[in-house]
Order: C-alpha cells, then structure tokens, then sequence
C-alpha cells in the first residue's frame, strides 16, 4: 500500500479540522476564533471524551463567550449549567472554575488576544507550548491540541505534530516526525492530515483506512 493512497482515504474519511467542527475558522487569525480554540483545548484536556468536549465548546458559543471579555461577564452557575448540559456532568463545576482562572491568565497577561501569546513566543515552538501550559487546565496535551490547529494561522510553527497524531502516522507507516508526514501533503492541508491521524486514533478505526487506502490503490 502506498503513502499516497493511505493519505487520500485519511482525507476522505476524517479529514475535517477540529476548528472546523467547532465552527472557527481558525486562518483569519482574529481573537474570537483563537479564543474558542483555546477553550476547546482545554475543554479536551478534562477526563471526558472528545466528542463531548467539542460539544461543550459549541454550547460555549452558543451562550455568548466566543471572546474572553464576553467569557468575563459570564457567572460561575451559569457556566456550570451550559457544561452540565453539554454532557460535563462529572466535571461541570471544578471544569467552571478553571475556565474563570484561565480567563483571568488571558485577560491579564494578553488583554484577551492570543496573537500577543503568539508574538511572545517568537516562532519558538518549544516556548508556545510552555506558555500555553500556563493556562489553568491546560496541560500538555491541551498545548499541543491549541497549536496543531492554530499553526493554521502561524505558519511558523509548521509542521507541528503532536504525540497522538505521529502515533497514528506510524501505524499507518506515513512517518514518525512532524517533517515527514508534511512531505505527503500541500501546507494548506497539513493540518487535515493531523486532524484525520488524530480521529482515526479516537476512533481506532485503522482497519478500515487501510482497506480504504487498498481500495484507493487497486482502481
């Protein structure tokens, strides 16, 4: 089986970005759709499964706190109330806490915009990620989720690939290094290929790209 086609049934069955499925789009590199990524990688970093998560952050847009100045007005009882509903019920309240300090961190130390966050770092990746983690709730894999979508928006941090994506690339035999699995694909879709590593990781649904990929490679 060959790269090409294990990354074409990749693209075809999970090729859809975390940001799009939020609902951001993620290259107009403006506050609100970094500021909903962020909450989303935080969202994820809770013990819940990632479709919760997401569920979770899109029921945050739909209450209104789609920026962190928005998110400030926001009452603790309320966000535990949008969190319980979105299927957070065991984490709902410690969940409604962090977002307030991690708001707070935002507020503070970016007045709010990630892009400050992005200057600081200097196209250094290793001291993005550890900025990041300054965020409460926000651990290494929260960092890593944060900028394998946002490197989108900042290029200088391409190609950026997490544990959890190099991981699914190597059992797919595409690579096991972020500069690797950049040569299968065009940078515009880069972070598709990361996206579809990760979901069929979530999924374990290997088998079946494989046998997608062979079909691919036999017309």
């Amino acid at each position: 089986m060959d790269c090409s086609s294990t990354v074409a049934a990749l693209l075809e069955r999970h090729g859809q970005t975390f940001a799009d499925e939020l609902g951001v789009n993620i290259t107009r590199n403006t506050p609100s759709p970094l500021f909903r990524l962020l909450c989303l990688a935080m969202l994820t970093s809770a013990p819940v499964q990632a479709d919760i998560a997401m569920r979770a952050a899109q029921a945050m847009a739909r209450a209104g706190w789609t920026t962190a100045d928005k998110l400030a007005k926001s009452r603790w009882s309320q966000r535990v109330a949008v969190l319980n509903g979105a299927g957070y019920a065991r984490v709902d309240e410690k969940t409604a806490t962090q977002l307030q300090d991690f708001n707070d961190t935002l507020l503070h130390d970016y007045r709010g915009d990630l892009r400050r966050l992005r200057a600081a770092a200097d196209g250094d990746t290793d001291r993005a990620l550890k900025k990041l983690r300054v965020f409460k709730g926000i651990g290494k894999v929260g960092a890593a989720i944060f900028l394998r979508e946002a490197q989108a928006a900042w290029p200088e941090f391409y190609p950026f690939a997490d544990k959890a994506t190099l991981k699914a690339a190597s059992a797919l035999e595409l690579g096991d290094d972020a500069g690797t699995l950049a040569q299968h694909v065009s940078q515009a879709d880069f972070t598709r290929l990361v996206a579809a590593l990760v979901r069929t990781q979530l999924n374990n649904d290997f088998d079946d790209v494989r046998a997608a990929a062979s079909e691919t490679g036999s017309r």
